[in-house]
């Protein structure tokens, strides 16, 4: 379980979330380009297990496609058409950095994150989806990338699972990043077509023009956003003093004047304004997570929203945003 004052996930309960994971919708909301065997539609045709259409006979085309039924009907000579299934790429950016290790309710935000991540990944492997990941704070990063089963996953969940700050890195880690900004234009250089990328983190300090690593990943693949807060941030606090406290240092948020209280509130709302137009303008998916809430349910409603509106959106307004 998660230790009593909620800094720090245990592996054990974040492997136990693949019951959960069952009830999560990751199905690719477009076309999926990755080459190896697993079960998505790819973009492109030849033998498989999902049947796509008929056309008239070519030579060259294999007599055990033939389409007799449409033959029949047509007088001429057709084939069955086939779309492969192939496996999916999914990348797990996950922030553990010194904003993220914050909370005033059930848990850190950090937490919240590593449930997430395990929740995301559980599913994607019951897809048969390859998972991979980048998890990184100020001093270390952890970077798996995607593998098949749980061979990419169980070392993400690991890392997750380990307190900050640790004194000697795990194996296979490297020096931390200092922001999300930078963490993600790395990923961005190794991410391939066809994948599926969540970023989940609280996103501070997001700016409408720093974000050219979502362009970069959202050109070939599907960004997924999981911003998540403390109610403490969204909800401005009556007037005082709030001493905040890593266990080493103290901190004094003074909110005791209006101006004060209202630059907080703006500071928030800034915040999310501008990662909803980012999602717009990214054509990404933005499933927003509260320390206070259950993460399972609420990416469950998320992920099941996120699928009726790219439905909709393919039957009517093709070109309509998600988010």
């Amino acid at each position: 379980m998660t230790r009593p004052d909620g800094t720090v996930p245990a592996l054990p309960e974040l492997i136990a979330l693949r019951e959960h994971a069952r009830r999560l919708d990751l199905a690719p909301r477009g076309w999926v380009l990755a080459t190896r065997t697993g079960g998505h539609l790819a973009h492109f045709r030849g033998r498989g297990m999902e049947y796509d259409e008929s056309r008239v006979y070519q030579p060259g085309d294999d007599p055990r496609n033939m389409d007799w039924r449409v033959t029949a009907r047509a007088g001429r000579a057709h084939v069955k058409l086939f779309r492969e299934e192939r496996e999916r790429p999914v990348w797990l950016l996950v922030d553990q950095g010194p904003a993220m290790r914050f909370g005033t309710r059930v848990a850190f935000k950090s937490v919240v994150a590593a449930h997430a991540a395990a929740l995301l990944g559980w599913a994607a492997i019951d897809r048969g989806d390859r998972v991979g990941g980048l998890i990184f704070d100020e001093g270390r990063t952890l970077e798996r990338r995607p593998a098949a089963r749980a061979a990419g996953l169980l070392p993400l969940l690991d890392r997750l699972a380990t307190p900050v700050p640790r004194p000697t890195p795990p194996t296979g880690s490297s020096g931390g990043f200092a922001s999300l900004g930078a963490a993600a234009g790395y990923l961005a250089r190794l991410v391939r077509p066809g994948s599926l990328v969540a970023v989940i983190s609280d996103f501070a300090g997001i700016k409408r023009d720093e974000a050219r690593w979502m362009t970069e990943i959202a050109a070939t693949s599907e960004l997924l956003f999981l911003p998540i807060h403390d109610p403490f941030e969204r909800d401005t606090p009556p007037p005082g003093r709030y001493v905040i406290t890593d266990g080493q240092r103290r901190l004094v948020l003074d909110l005791t004047s209006a101006q004060q209280r209202l630059d907080y509130a703006r500071g928030f709302r800034a915040r999310m304004e501008t990662l909803e137009w980012l999602t717009r303008r990214h054509r990404a998916h933005l499933l927003p997570l509260s320390t206070q809430d259950p993460v399972g349910p609420a990416l469950a409603l998320g992920l099941g929203a996120r699928g009726r509106r790219s439905h909709h959106g393919r039957a009517g307004e093709r070109g309509a945003h998600d988010g």
